[in-house]
């Protein structure tokens, strides 16, 4: 499994399908060669609180954390567009549906598909290589969404950090 689609599950609504496939995850994490230990300890703590946390509160967290808190939105053309910049979000987000499109891939239409577990649902497809480009467009918006995430201290903030540190050319050089 790519880590790109443990990040997605684990970046997405937390609900009983989550929580019922945390050792699975677990699992894939400890037998990753291409995640990076730091990277391990990040996405364990996260796995911890997610199962010892009722999901109710899980839930209730995520929201105040992701939809009621405009600067943690994970919806990325917001942080480049605000909602009101229809003019420019618009063309940006049917630009990348049908890059999915390209790909064989279909977009619920009640997902917009700057959604980022959806955009690293995708990255979870490509080539290594592929995905660091990929999300190396997104770099700004996603340094600037870690940073209001870790300065809010919520747990998720490690992860869009590994997120962030994946989407550099600067790693296609190494």
């Amino acid at each position: 499994m790519s880590i790109y689609k443990i990040l997605s599950a684990l970046l997405d609504y937390p609900d009983r399908e989550l929580i019922d496939h945390l050792p699975e995850i677990r699992d894939e994490i400890g037998k990753s060669q291409n995640i990076d230990m730091a990277e391990k300890v990040s996405m364990r703590k996260l796995l911890d609180r997610l199962a010892n946390t009722p999901l109710i509160d899980l839930q209730e967290d995520y929201v105040k954390t992701f939809d009621l808190t405009p600067e943690h939105s994970l919806h990325l053309t917001h942080h480049l567009f605000g909602d009101d910049n229809d003019r420019n979000r618009g063309p940006a987000l049917i630009d990348l549906g049908e890059l999915y499109k390209d790909y064989g891939i279909t977009v619920a239409s009640n997902e917009l598909p700057d959604f980022l577990p959806l955009v690293l649902e995708f990255a979870a497809m490509l080539e290594d290589n592929e995905a660091t480009t990929f999300l190396s467009d997104a770099n700004k918006v996603l340094t600037v969404l870690t940073d209001n995430l870790t300065k809010a201290g919520t747990p998720y903030a490690p992860l869009l950090s590994i997120v962030k540190s994946r989407a550099t050319l600067t790693r296609l050089a190494a």
